[in-house]
């Protein structure tokens, strides 16, 4: 089964090289390891800034719902409010976090933009950039595919923000000990360079209980696997062909550290083009730039086992 159907209702390592309801028919072993793959679910809401609203097989939903956050709360955002941290997955453009919280395209109804064979585009703008995003699900492997238009030479963050259903017992598996930024620590605005897996005294490999701890941390790496049990969720990513920028992704270790007086416990796995969390704060080479023609491209795949 493929095809994805239309719905109205976010330190690096350098890299070169759709709004919707959609499944993807399982392979017979999408990440190499061996697992049998699962058919991935993508479920979207162009209304509501093009948020994710699920990523599930048929065992389970990969993506955490804040139920503290009522859907009106979240349906009643618009630009330039504050950030409502309601869960699913947040596109995070043209940065995560300084000069707008999360962005400015989250908060956005985005505009349905064609659609093809296997999935559907959709589009947004934010100020002189356009993002696009088409997504589509196929042989069990969820695909986003974006493209940046602009001035040429812009700079640009964008985050995947990936909050998701987890327990206690996950882990991240990452390939070597990449380079480790972490962001906003030991105290705001600041940030503290290490390495995997060290999140500043913290692990960002594991989870565990709730210790009243949160960290965020930008990993210089293409791919992260999420272990839950006896699940797996494997994510690639990595900028278009012929086309040059920084890529990573950020954790976010939320341990009911955050926000202070009502902390809760949330989880974030954001694929990143760009190697800083901050517009303001990063350093050109921690940017994403648009081509001599005004163009970046990168793209995320999403593959499930178990």
């Amino acid at each position: 089964m493929t095809g994805v159907t239309g719905e109205t209702g976010e330190t690096g390592l350098r890299g070169t090289g759709t709004d919707a309801v959609g499944s993807g028919r399982a392979g017979t072993d999408a990440v190499g390891s061996g697992r049998p793959a699962r058919p991935l679910t993508v479920r979207t809401d162009l209304a509501l800034g093009g948020r994710w609203t699920s990523l599930a097989t048929p065992e389970r939903e990969w993506l955490w719902r804040n139920e503290r956050i009522p859907d009106t709360t979240r349906a009643e955002v618009k630009p330039g409010d504050p950030f409502v941290d309601a869960g699913g997955v947040e596109e995070c453009f043209p940065t995560l976090n300084g000069p707008s919280d999360h962005g400015e395209v989250w908060s956005r109804p985005w505009a349905a933009d064609g659609s093809g064979p296997s999935g559907s585009i959709a589009r947004i703008a934010a100020g002189n950039l356009t993002l696009r995003r088409s997504l589509t699900a196929d042989d069990g492997v969820v695909r986003a595919s974006y493209r940046i238009e602009g001035p040429p030479g812009a700079s640009v963050l964008h985050a995947v923000h990936m909050l998701l259903d987890v327990g206690p017992g996950a882990r991240l598996e990452v390939s070597g000990r990449p380079e480790v930024l972490v962001v906003e620590w030991p105290e705001r605005g600041a940030t503290r360079s290490t390495t995997w897996p060290d999140g500043g005294g913290l692990p960002l490999d594991t989870l565990g209980p709730d210790d009243g701890t949160a960290r965020c941390a930008v990993v210089a790496s293409d791919r992260v696997d999420v272990v839950d049990g006896a699940d797996r969720l494997s994510l690639t990513w990595g900028v278009e062909s012929g086309q040059a920028a920084p890529v990573s992704f950020v954790v976010w270790r939320n341990l009911v550290g955050w926000p202070m007086g009502a902390p809760y416990r949330s989880i974030g796995v954001e694929p990143l083009l760009g190697a800083e969390s901050n517009l303001d704060r990063a350093a050109p080479e921690q940017l994403a730039h648009l081509d001599e023609a005004g163009r970046l491209g990168w793209w995320l795949e999403i593959r499930a086992s178990r």
